[in-house]
């Protein structure tokens, strides 16, 4: 079977000859920290790691969801201590020196009331430069026609997107002081990335859709059930029943965090892949199938931690999972970015008990 088969099959829950192959990538002091343990140097991205160590690929559609143009990224003012600059987002803050605070204060955001938002929008043309030459439009279409991969196509995102753009608190906050204004963003959102798939819809077999929101905490949803029902859902629903029209039934969300509360919500708006299933949030794979049954697509839910611990931690965690990935609808892979408490010893360990449990005959794991 080709990968992109075996994407089909598996998340219809037919029979495959082996399971779709793919992880999450790892952090840039991941990659760096396992140079010193042998890792090739010239293995400094995540696009670089799955082809060197073997994993399944997803082809992407060429459009651009983001901003166009995107603002001047621009430095305001700089002293010993720190930096002050402005984003390519927009937003302004403050980075500081000393090597010690990596996470930079944010001073200002792009968003803050309907007067930002109507001039911020002229950034979201749906009719602006979006898709590549019509020279290389034609040839991916082509390569798509007969592709071994799975073709995937961005939904977008309808909560992060606006999380960033205003901020984490006013974003939250304006869900209660200016509910008119984040209803406006999110319809706008949604007609937005309808706009531009459009043509993507109309012109290729597309497999699977991918959507983006991280809106999930360690232990609950950012914003209620009942605000993600008022809000997301319809939007949702619009956005999946196009995408089924087009022939797509399936559509995964990147959401890190405990979704536990959300994910009901998410299925009956037609979204039907959870991922990554961070499991010291709650969100485990396990336990939702069991939930949910068949209705639910999983990507993701093995453990970090049990990378961290080493051998029979991850013995322990491919062994938990392995009767829900043989059920089908399930691609099992590090439930997040592979972080640098993992050694390189330990992942490769991982990597052939994966081989072995889900039986992946012709993956040729690196010797390092």
């Amino acid at each position: 079977m080709t990968p992109r088969e075996r994407w089909m099959s598996n998340f219809h829950f037919k029979p495959v000859d082996r399971i779709f192959n793919r992880e999450f990538g790892w952090w840039t002091d991941t990659l760096d920290k396992w140079h010193n343990e042998g890792l090739p140097l010239e293995i400094d991205t995540i696009e670089k790691g799955d082809v060197f160590f073997g994993f399944d690929r997803m082809t992407y559609v060429p459009i651009k969801l983001g901003l166009d143009p995107v603002f001047e990224e621009r430095i305001i003012e700089e002293t010993n201590q720190y930096r002050i600059l402005q984003d390519s987002s927009g937003t302004i803050l403050k980075c500081f020196k000393d090597g010690k605070s990596t996470i930079p204060h944010f001073i200002k955001f792009p968003i803050e009331n309907k007067n930002d938002w109507l001039k911020f929008r002229n950034r979201l043309n749906p009719y602006s430069n979006r898709y590549p030459s019509e020279k290389e439009w034609k040839r991916f279409k082509e390569d798509a026609k007969n592709s071994r991969f799975p073709i995937v196509i961005s939904g977008g995102s309808l909560f992060g997107w606006i999380r960033n753009w205003m901020g984490f608190e006013n974003c939250l906050m304006a869900f209660y002081d200016q509910p008119n204004l984040i209803e406006e963003i999110i319809d706008y959102l949604c007609d937005f990335i309808l706009s531009v798939d459009e043509r993507a819809l109309l012109e290729i077999n597309i497999d699977t859709v991918s959507m983006w929101e991280d809106m999930a905490f360690k232990t609950q949803p950012m914003i209620s059930p009942a605000l993600f029902k008022k809000y997301l859902v319809p939007r949702y629903k619009k956005m999946s029943e196009r995408f089924r029209k087009a022939g797509i039934d399936l559509i995964f969300i990147d959401c890190d965090g405990n979704i536990n509360e959300i994910v009901e919500l998410w299925l009956d708006a037609g979204i039907n892949i959870m991922f990554p299933l961070e499991i010291n949030s709650g969100s485990d794979p396990v336990a939702l199938r069991k939930k949910f049954g068949k209705k639910i697509l999983l990507m993701g839910g093995v453990d970090k931690k049990a990378l961290i611990e080493g051998p029979k931690a991850i013995d322990r965690e491919l062994n938990r999972i392995k009767t829900t990935v043989e059920e089908g609808g399930y691609i099992p892979h590090v439930d997040h970015r592979v972080p640098p408490d993992v050694s390189l010893r330990n992942y490769l360990y991982y990597l052939k008990k994966k081989k072995e449990i889900f039986n992946i005959f012709d993956w040729e794991i690196p010797s390092l």
